[in-house]
């Protein structure tokens, strides 16, 4: 591999992403993208007794899926990387305790999904993994539980907070393959402009996205323009158009050719998500249902997927702290 710049990573064995696996929940069933899941739930328990116990069982049956669609035997998978929102990712390590691969887990906020691929991508390239897993989930009720409000109370949300996605996305790379390529990876640095408004998350991210974007421009020598699609991973509708515009102040006009999982995922004249959504499974959803099924078909052939996360907790919100922001980009090419 080869450093390039102050911060991305290009490399020299190519890991490809050899299958992904996406399962939702019932009001991401109901938005625009649900023919590009592999599984739609009809409830947010799934036959379980508690949120956080669906949350487990919706990832364990996400990465088992990823790995029968890779046809590659789970014991020929070296490494796995995952991680959730909830506290010391229970989530990810309660459901994958039965999976038999050394794991590595992961906190990146809702950036985990794209900090997973940087991380196994790293591993392939030098020498150290032939087949990795990458997984990440959330869930609505379970992290409004632990980041905001009990559903029971029934607190308004204002228009500037987003919908947590229920659900999973994993992906297996593997040093040989026919593609899509994983090519180049930007790890992000914490920007924190001061934002403390929890209810607001797409403006907590957005500088770190911006800082990320701006970054891997600079370290490639690459255009906006070069990618047929730049993806940022839950900032919503107000996170995306504070990223067009701070990247309009750096002489960059990303409108064109960017958009925003968060934006994506629901359908903000119907199902009342006010900002869109949020959360590590709405960036990991949205790439392993319908961003890799556009790149199978060849419809986008160069993507540069930014996943951003709020690393904060509730702890930090009432103490009184600001919220800082993550993003991690990595390109992927045909």
């Amino acid at each position: 591999m080869q450093k390039l710049g102050m911060q991305t990573i290009k490399f020299d064995v190519t890991p490809t992403i050899t299958s992904t696996a996406c399962i939702v929940g019932p009001k991401e069933s109901d938005g625009p993208l649900a023919s590009y899941f592999d599984k739609c739930l009809d409830d947010e328990f799934w036959g379980e007794e508690t949120w956080e116990k669906a949350e487990s069982k919706i990832i364990k049956e996400t990465v088992s899926l990823a790995v029968a669609k890779s046809k590659i035997a789970s014991q020929e998978i070296d490494y796995c990387f995952a991680g959730d929102l909830l506290n010391q990712c229970i989530s990810s390590s309660f459901g994958l305790r039965e999976l038999n691969i050394p794991f590595f887990g992961v906190f990146g906020a809702c950036s985990t999904f794209v900090e997973s691929m940087c991380l196994g991508s790293v591993f392939i390239d030098g020498g150290g993994a032939q087949n990795v897993l990458c997984a990440t989930s959330s869930h609505f009720c379970s992290a409004e539980k632990q980041f905001r409000f009990p559903l029971e109370l029934g607190n308004q949300r204002p228009p500037t907070s987003q919908w947590t996605v229920t659900g999973s996305g994993a992906a297996v790379l593997s040093k040989s393959g026919n593609g899509p390529y994983i090519t180049h990876i930007t790890p992000g640095k914490i920007v924190d402009l001061g934002i403390k408004d929890a209810n607001n998350m797409g403006a907590a991210m957005a500088p770190a996205a911006v800082d990320t974007l701006l970054t891997h421009f600079k370290d490639t020598g690459r255009a906006p323009s070069y990618y047929d699609l730049i993806l940022t991973g839950d900032l919503g509708h107000i996170g995306k158009e504070i990223t067009i515009d701070m990247m309009k102040t750096h002489g960059y006009n990303i409108k064109s050719n960017y958009n925003d999982c968060g934006v994506l995922i629901f359908d903000k004249a119907t199902q009342d998500t006010h900002s869109g959504g949020s959360g590590c499974a709405c960036c990991g959803t949205v790439f392993s249902g319908y961003v890799f099924q556009q790149l199978q078909q060849k419809k986008v052939q160069k993507v540069l997927l930014i996943a951003t996360g709020a690393l904060t907790n509730a702890t930090s919100a009432q103490q009184g702290e600001s919220i800082p922001g993550i993003a991690h980009a990595v390109s992927i090419e045909l």
